[in-house]
């Protein structure tokens, strides 16, 4: 794979087989199809996934209120991980929130043992703000919440 072939665009409901793919094969609870559905036509959501030469292999999403970003399901199908593609991703949704849905801060939860993500966050100038206990089930474990504000 080339980095110039990496494409980012707004999820459309064509897609939904292969998020809801990738969904399950990056989390023990993973969200359904039809929650993903809901998202492609909420004002309030913007959802966008990475492809490689026209294969999605990974998705983003965020959900905004008040002007703020919850950012959710940062997922990359474990194949293609390592090559940059979760920060293209991330920073094209963080951008095009903002321009389009004027979100000026953002925030996520991330497992306390997801080194690769929380390193990505930081490079990204997310900063943690603290730990919600137990908020992970399958396996239960602690999150960190970051925001980028």
């Amino acid at each position: 794979m080339s980095d110039s072939a990496i494409t980012v665009r707004k999820m459309k409901k064509e897609d939904l087989d292969r998020v809801s793919q990738i969904e399950k094969e990056c989390f023990s609870t993973p969200w359904s199809r039809d929650s993903f559905e809901d998202m492609i036509d909420n004002p309030a959501t913007l959802y966008m996934v990475a492809e490689d030469n026209g294969y999605i292999v990974a998705n983003c999403g965020v959900i905004t209120a008040a002007g703020e970003g919850d950012i959710c399901n940062v997922a990359v199908d474990p194949s293609y991980r390592k090559r940059g593609i979760a920060k293209l991703l991330l920073t094209r949704v963080m951008e095009e929130a903002s321009k389009e849905m004027a979100v000026l801060s953002f925030t996520l939860e991330v497992r306390r043992s997801n080194t690769a993500a929380i390193s990505l966050y930081e490079k990204l100038g997310f900063v943690n703000e603290g730990i919600r206990p137990g908020f992970y089930t399958s396996p239960k474990e602690d999150a960190v919440i970051f925001w980028k504000r």
